[in-house]
């Protein structure tokens, strides 16, 4: 039996862009969540980031003002600055 242990946090990262959108593979990377776009890859493709409460399976999905991403237990919003 497998079993999957998360540590669970209530705070959220804001997560500053500068761009009308950013992809998640990126955003995971800006986030400081993984260090190199193929370990994002494989956190993405394994099931384990959600976005806006749904598990999402697309390197490519575009991320736009105020959506979150959750990871790990963690919680990081994006937010547009000009």
């Amino acid at each position: 039996m497998r079993v999957l242990v998360r540590r669970v946090s209530k705070d959220e990262t804001t997560v500053p862009i500068t761009t009308d959108f950013i992809k998640l593979e990126a955003f995971l990377k800006l986030a400081n969540v993984c260090s190199s776009g193929g370990m994002a890859k494989n956190f993405i493709q394994n099931e384990e980031v959600l976005v806006n409460g749904l598990c999402c399976t697309m390197r490519g999905k575009k991320l736009r003002d105020g959506d979150r991403v959750t990871f790990d237990g963690n919680v990081y919003v994006v937010k547009h600055e000009d």
